[in-house]
């Protein structure tokens, strides 16, 4: 590829990042997760449109560094091979500098052998951020290419906080209005999700056709043509399935029948491929067992706002498990601050189960219940049975129970249970 080319690309490029003194206006706390003097790439990953580029040149941009960019998913720079990639990187100098200590790779992926190049920025003693969007770089490659020379962040669509501040939500104020304010805004909130352009949308019929072309755009080009499958449309019907079973054990058997496939293992390959490609996240039970936390996973979907905004889509209105949902993709938020694994809870069929078990280096640190109403007294006492046992089991002091608009402290047993609105939760 001629360079000419090449500086003409990135210099426009850079007329755009520089245009911005920073891009959006809210800040995640994933930018935190940044470290700034390592020698290894810091690789963002994430589903499709989570807000990627936009984390790393605000976290650039607030930390004052000067930083070279290169978007790769331009479509003049297709075909674009390893060997022009010195090409690139002379371009980049000549636009920022050779002083620069920081270079930002967008959808580095799009290149072949771009693992090569990262390596040899790196042995330069270059600070190198790196995003992706396909299943590609989502990988298992990511090990395989970087071997350890890599560290990975994990960009989830915005938690409630991100929302309320995107939307001026007063999220401190004890006014009926402020309160008020905060309850409509999560009711929004577990319904349209928090990816991040969905905002920027107004009607009802658009959001529904933004949301299921992201799923279609997933499915066709982040597994289907990575993973060379060819029935995409048994694909469709595991995807759909499991979404509309969020929160709910997967039944590899039933998967099989629902997609024609006629194979488990092939499903469970597929179920794999999802994951990767983050539109699901799988939750294992907490058992001393492999085999069991192996074959006894429950399938959580990424955002809230695939639950109801796709095709076909014919759910009732069940707020209980969009709440769970909601929770559990604010803890493996939370998880990557605190580097907890996180489970659910169930030793035995007939066991009362706990919705999410948080671990510490192999130590249960806290229980963490989730009902949308607990007014009812058989409801209060179903969910509060189930953490005191799994208290006594796991031995536990810890216990969390998230409902959607009542916090107390209840003495249960010699337990003390955290009964939390999810508003308070969500914004702690």
């Amino acid at each position: 590829m001629k360079k000419d080319l090449v500086l003409q690309v990135l210099r426009e490029q850079q007329e755009d990042v520089l245009n911005d003194v920073l891009i959006g206006s809210c800040e995640r706390k994933e930018e935190q997760l940044f470290e700034w003097n390592s020698n290894m790439a810091q690789v963002v990953t994430g589903v499709r449109r989570s807000g990627k580029s936009t984390l790393c040149h605000n976290a650039l941009k607030r930390r004052g560094v000067k930083y070279g960019y290169v978007n790769f998913d331009d479509d003049r720079l297709v075909g674009l091979q390893t060997s022009d990639l010195n090409t690139v990187l002379e371009c980049v100098y000549q636009l920022y500098g050779i002083d620069i200590q920081y270079v930002f790779l967008d959808e580095v992926q799009n290149v072949d052998g771009w693992y090569l190049f990262v390596n040899r920025l790196l042995r330069m003693k270059l600070h190198v951020f790196v995003t992706g969007s396909n299943a590609k770089l989502l990988s298992g490659e990511l090990a395989t290419h970087l071997t350890g020379r890599y560290m990975e962040i994990k960009l989830y669509p915005f938690s409630f906080f991100d929302y309320c501040r995107l939307l001026n939500v007063d999220m401190t104020g004890i006014t009926t209005k402020a309160i008020a304010s905060r309850n409509s805004a999560l009711s929004q909130y577990i319904v349209e999700g928090g990816m991040p352009e969905i905002k920027n949308i107004q009607s009802v019929r658009n959001r529904k056709n933004y949301l299921s072309g992201l799923i279609e755009t997933i499915v066709t080009k982040d597994i289907a043509r990575r993973f060379r499958i060819r029935n995409t449309e048994a694909l469709r019907r595991i995807v759909n399935h499991l979404i509309n079973n969020c929160c709910q054990t997967i039944q590899y058997d039933q998967l099989a029948e629902i997609s024609l496939l006629g194979s488990s293992t092939t499903v469970q390959s597929y179920v794999a491929y999802l994951q990767q490609a983050y539109l699901i996240r799988r939750l294992s039970k907490f058992s001393y067992k492999s085999v069991e936390r192996i074959t006894k996973e429950k399938a959580y979907v990424i955002d809230n706002g695939f639950i109801a905004n796709r095709e076909n889509s014919l759910l009732p209105e069940n707020l209980g498990w969009r709440l769970e949902n909601v929770v559990f993709i604010e803890l493996l938020r939370r998880n990557q601050l605190g580097a907890e694994d996180i489970y659910y809870y169930k030793p035995t069929s007939r066991s009362k189960e706990v919705d999410f078990v948080v671990c510490q280096q192999g130590k249960v640190v806290e229980l963490v219940q989730v009902s949308y109403s607990i007014a009812e007294r058989k409801a209060f006492k179903r969910e509060t049975e189930a953490l005191i046992e799994a208290a006594r089991s796991l031995h536990c002091q810890n216990l969390t129970l998230v409902s959607f608009d009542e916090s107390k402290d209840v003495q249960i047993e010699g337990y003390t249970i955290k009964i939390r609105s999810a508003v308070e939760w969500l914004l702690e």
